[in-house]
C-alpha cells in the first residue's frame, strides 16, 4: 500500500481522546502538528513514525486502527469558491470555524445551510447556552433545533440513515465532551455521514491550540480580509481540508491549489511592501506578483443568497470546475490587464 494513500482515522480520535490538546502536550507532541495531520496538511506518510505510535497509544488501538488505507474521503460541493478551493467541506466529517467576532463566521454558516437546503439536506442547530441574538440570521435556514445533546441525537436518529444531515453546535458543547459522546451515539446505529459544524460565538477560540480537537476541516477566517471587506474572509493559506490530501483528490485541483496557496502567499508579503514603498517600487518581477495576487484575492470575493437584502447583490453559485478554470486562468496572466474592481463580487469569470 502507497504510503500517500494513508490518512488518520479522525473520528476515532475524537471518540478516544476527547482532549487531544493537552493529551498531546503531555507526550511530547505539538498541538499544531497533531491538528495538522487531521487535516492532511502534513500527511501521514510524510509524518515520523514516533508522533503516530505516540497517537495510538493516546487512542488506546493499534496502528491499523488509527490510519485508514485507501478510501476516498468525499467532499460537499458548496459553489463557494474559496471554500472549495482552499479547504474543501467532507462529508460526515467535522469543520472548525475559527473565528472572533464579526469575521462572518455566521454569515458563512447562514450561507451553507441556505445552500445545502436547496440540494435536499436537513439543517439542525444545537443552541448555545446564553443569549446570543446574532443567531437570529442562521435560524432563519434551519429545520430544526434543539436544545440538548439528548435532543440532538433523537432528532437525528429519527431522521434515518438516508438523510442528508448537517449539524452546528458552539464550542461550548466541545469542552463538556457532549459532541464526541454524540457523535459516538450516532456511529452506533450506523449514522456516520452527518457533517458537524463547530463555531465559537465568543471568539476566544483565535487564541487556541486544536479549540475543537481533531477536525477534517479548518476553516480560518482573517481579520485582515475581513476588515477590507474582502468576503468570505476565509484565510485561503492556513485554512485546510483532509479532502486535500494528494492521494484524495484530483490531482488538477491539488495543482491549482497549491499554486494559488504560493501567489497568495507572496502577495500578502508584498503588500505590507507597498503599503510602505508604493508598488512602483517593487522589481517587475514582484509587480507582476502582486497584481495577479490582487486579482485573485478580489476574484475570491463573492455574493451571498443571504445577503441579498443588505448588499443589494445577487447570490452566486460557482461550481468547482469553472473556480479552477478561472483561477488558472488569473494563475497564468490572462487577466493582468483586467480592470481590478471587475473581478469584485462576482461569479465565474
Amino acid at each position: 500500500m502507497e504510503r500517500d494513500n494513508l490518512r488518520l482515522n479522525v473520528a476515532l480520535l475524537r471518540r478516544r481522546v476527547p482532549n487531544l490538546t493537552s493529551a498531546a502536550k503531555a507526550v511530547g507532541l505539538r498541538p499544531a502538528t497533531v491538528s495538522n495531520l487531521c487535516t492532511g496538511k502534513i500527511s501521514v506518510g510524510k509524518s515520523e513514525v514516533r508522533t503516530l505510535v505516540a497517537l495510538a497509544d493516546l487512542a488506546e488501538c493499534s496502528l491499523d486502527e488509527l490510519i485508514i488505507r485507501g478510501e476516498k474521503i468525499e467532499m460537499i460541493e458548496t459553489k463557494i469558491k474559496t471554500l472549495d478551493l482552499f479547504a474543501p467541506l467532507a462529508k460526515g466529517g467535522t469543520v472548525g470555524l475559527v473565528a472572533r467576532k464579526n469575521m462572518g463566521q455566521l454569515v458563512v454558516l447562514s450561507e451553507l445551510f441556505f445552500r445545502l437546503k436547496s440540494e435536499g439536506y436537513t439543517t439542525i442547530l444545537l443552541m448555545p447556552e446564553g443569549d446570543f441574538p446574532e443567531l437570529q440570521d442562521v435560524l432563519g435556514n434551519v429545520d430544526i433545533t434543539t436544545q440538548s445533546i439528548d435532543e440532538a441525537y433523537e432528532k437525528i436518529a429519527a431522521l434515518g440513515t438516508e438523510k442528508e444531515i448537517v449539524f452546528a453546535a458552539n464550542k461550548s458543547h466541545v469542552v463538556t465532551g457532549g459532541i464526541y459522546e454524540l457523535q459516538g451515539r450516532l456511529q452506533q446505529i450506523g449514522m456516520e455521514s452527518v457533517t458537524t459544524f463547530l463555531l465559537d460565538l465568543t471568539g476566544e477560540v483565535m487564541d487556541e491550540e486544536m479549540p475543537y480537537g481533531p477536525l477534517e476541516t479548518l476553516w480560518q477566517f482573517d481579520a485582515d480580509l475581513s476588515a477590507r471587506h474582502r468576503f468570505p474572509a476565509v484565510n485561503p493559506v492556513s485554512s485546510t481540508s483532509s479532502v486535500l490530501e494528494g492521494a484524495h483528490m484530483d490531482q488538477n485541483h491539488f495543482f491549482i491549489q497549491q499554486r494559488a496557496q504560493k501567489l497568495l502567499r507572496r502577495y500578502r508579503e508584498l503588500r505590507s511592501l507597498v503599503y510602505v514603498r508604493g508598488e512602483e517600487n517593487l522589481p517587475a518581477s514582484e509587480q507582476q506578483t502582486f497584481k495577479r495576487g490582487e486579482r485573485l484575492e478580489a476574484y475570491l470575493t463573492q455574493p451571498f443568497y443571504v445577503a441579498e437584502d443588505y448588499t443589494g447583490q445577487k447570490g452566486e453559485s460557482v461550481n468547482l470546475q469553472d473556480t479552477l478554470k478561472d483561477v488558472q486562468a488569473i494563475l497564468d496572466g490572462s487577466y493582468d490587464s483586467q480592470d481590478l474592481d471587475r473581478l469584485n463580487y462576482i461569479g465565474k469569470l
